[in-house]
């Protein structure tokens, strides 16, 4: 027997207009829409900028009705567009626009406890000073990424150990990835890897106290072994924590490890997003 209606994209069929057939339950088609619409918030957060037809290809739904879902994020002031940069390729016809994700869309994937947060850590600043926010900041992204230890430091190239923290981050909730750039072949052969964290669960804690990022961005520099530098991160507004690690062509650290007639007490020093330069132990040996 055949059913009056048409599929539609989130689930489930759409009865026609003026047709008489059996009704789809409207909680089944509201739960199936907010379904898909999560999966396109995610696809955004995790994919970074990114347009309509990106996105119908990606989760194999039509264009038409992934335009509805965007529109929708947009509406609700969760996403935002913005249009083709020149330099990126496009087509004939009006400039492609891309989507993506505001604060408020961010927030969809966690951002609880944060006015808490923000709360302890003002109170520990006050009433024991900046070296205890440090302590702090040093402190929690240890048990971050200390679980993960052996599996991102277990091999020697720099490139493969940021694909590794780049796992690891992603199990932690930082939607994180990496992405090869520069190019080979150049004076010094020089190019790097850019470690991406498309989400930040503290982003808005980080914009007032920024020593999670400078904890962060040295614990990557031991991981490593290497020199690291913050390009970006969510906590200034940018659309990704971004940070760049610079190798050589054959995966050797463009910054390698200092000599061994430095003292063993002394410190390398790594460039962080604001211009100051954070101090690596062991004169940034590898953990």
């Amino acid at each position: 027997m055949k059913k009056n209606g048409t599929p539609d994209q989130a689930g489930g069929v759409a009865p026609r207009a003026g047709s008489v057939g059996v009704p789809v339950p409207v909680n089944a088609v509201n739960a199936a829409e907010g379904r898909t619409r999560h999966e396109v918030a995610r696809l955004l957060l995790e994919q970074g900028p990114m347009t309509a037809a990106v996105v119908a290809e990606q989760l194999g739904i039509s264009l038409t009705a992934i335009r509805r879902h965007l529109d929708a994020l947009v509406a609700d002031g969760e996403a935002e567009t913005r249009e083709a940069s020149r330099r990126e390729p496009r087509g004939r016809g009006r400039p492609a626009r891309f989507f993506l994700l505001t604060e408020s869309g961010r927030a969809r994937f966690g951002h609880a406890y944060d006015d808490l947060a923000v709360s302890a850590i003002r109170f520990l600043a006050e009433h024991a000073g900046p070296d205890a926010v440090r302590a702090f900041a040093e402190r929690r992204v240890e048990a971050l990424v200390g679980p993960h230890r052996p599996a991102i430091t277990g091999p020697g190239d720099p490139v493969i150990r940021a694909e590794a923290l780049a796992t690891a981050l992603t199990r932690e909730g930082y939607a994180a990835s990496t992405r090869r750039v520069g190019t080979p072949g150049g004076l010094g052969h020089h190019v790097g890897v850019q470690l991406c964290q498309h989400h930040c669960p503290v982003a808005h804690v980080a914009a007032e106290f920024p020593q999670l990022c400078e904890a962060e961005t040295e614990a990557f520099a031991r991981l490593l072994g290497t020199h690291v530098q913050r390009l970006a991160t969510i906590a200034r507004g940018d659309n990704a924590c971004t940070t760049h690690v610079p190798v050589t062509a054959t995966g050797i650290p463009a910054h390698p490890e200092p000599d061994s007639t430095r003292p063993p007490d002394a410190a390398a020093e790594t460039p962080v997003s604001d211009g100051r330069t954070a101090r690596i132990p062991n004169g940034g040996k590898p953990a």
